[in-house]
């Protein structure tokens, strides 16, 4: 077994920027269903943790915050418990894969290769589907439907449609019969991400509420299901690797513990749409926090021409405090529309 020697250093300031920062995500978790890890992930690549014990440690920490917010949610009538053990099931293969992928960079090129590994999947994700989401949320505030309850697209109309003898189950989120079959590539791409940065929700939530039609606040509580089955059993293949932090894990894990518990109800009192506006946000965000150490990165394994020590530590710092407008952003969206949500209703029940 690997033994990995490169940590953090946990003085009190260490202890308490991973606190607050696990407080960030289990909010984000909450909130919108992804697991928090887009937040979490980067911010420990940000202090210092390389990209595979980023990954391996958020996992970790994953499946136990995870069971906690969708028991939560589940309270509110808000989890598929159906759809999410099914596609967990598909995703738990993705996971092993990725986490085999990830050792195998590891082991080729060190913690650099997969420091560059994990934030270029990172830009390259949060473009495609923080650019999707964001859009989707202006068009859907513009059109003066925020109120609006939620209906299924053209292509998840399509994909109901679609009748395979022996394979369709029913899913309470829909209110229709689905072939088990579309939701296997649906959960296996989920798994493979979330072992290769350790956010499946990108692609699970999005993929359930527009392949399937489940409503946004159903699909972010689902995916905690997903997010469960996949962090329990990812855990355990990157700890047989010996790439798991476990002081990162737990201190992250208090932060989200609280954390998730305030993003998650929240999602009682704001509309639809603030969830997507939210994701798409800071998404975003992260994006850039990772564009700008990619060419740190890339000299670091002589891929582009040396990069001088002042220009390296300009490019860090820009990533840094990039990523702190993303946690800081993040949180005061979340917290204001909680604050509206619980201001409307007591005014809703005293007109009442």
């Amino acid at each position: 077994m690997e033994q990995l020697t490169q940590f953090i250093t946990l003085d009190a300031t260490g202890l308490t920027g991973l606190f607050l920062v696990g407080f960030v995500g289990g909010m984000v978790s909450g909130f919108i269903g992804s697991g928090g890890a887009f937040v979490l992930t980067p911010a420990m690549m940000t202090m210092g943790v390389p990209g595979i014990v980023a990954v391996a440690s958020n996992m970790c920490h994953k499946f136990p915050k995870a069971l906690v917010g969708a028991y939560k949610r589940a309270k509110y009538g808000q989890v598929d418990v159906k759809l999410g053990l099914i596609m967990g099931c598909s995703a738990e293969a993705g996971v092993l894969l990725g986490a085999q992928m990830q050792e195998n960079i590891k082991k080729a090129f060190g913690d650099t290769g997969s420091n560059l590994y994990v934030s270029v999947v990172f830009v390259v994700t949060l473009a495609i589907v923080g650019g999707y989401v964001v859009r989707d949320a202006i068009r859907t505030y513009r059109s003066g439907n925020t109120n609006a309850e939620e209906t299924a697209g053209p292509l998840a109309l399509r994909i109901r449609a679609i009748n395979i003898p022996g394979t369709m189950v029913y899913f309470k989120s829909i209110d229709a019969k689905v072939s088990f079959l579309v939701t296997i590539p649906m959960g296996f791409a989920t798994g493979l991400l979330a072992a290769t940065i350790a956010v499946g929700g990108f692609i699970g939530v999005p993929s359930m509420m527009y392949l399937l039609g489940v409503p946004s606040l159903m699909a972010s509580a689902t995916e905690l299901v997903i997010a469960f089955v996949m962090g329990l059993g990812g855990t355990v293949k990157f700890a047989l690797g010996g790439f798991v932090d476990i002081r990162l894990a737990m201190i992250i894990l208090a932060g989200s513990l609280f954390g998730i518990q305030v993003g998650a109800i929240g999602t009682t009192y704001v509309k639809p749409y603030m969830i997507k506006v939210v994701m798409g946000m800071i998404m975003i965000t992260v994006l850039f926090s990772r564009l700008f150490v990619i060419p740190v990165y890339m000299s670091q394994l002589e891929l582009i021409a040396p990069i001088e020590a002042g220009t390296t530590a300009l490019l860090k710092s820009v990533s840094f405090w990039i990523m702190v407008a993303a946690l800081v952003s993040g949180a005061a969206v979340i917290l204001k529309a909680l604050w509206d949500g619980l201001r409307e209703d007591r005014e809703a029940r005293a007109a009442a």
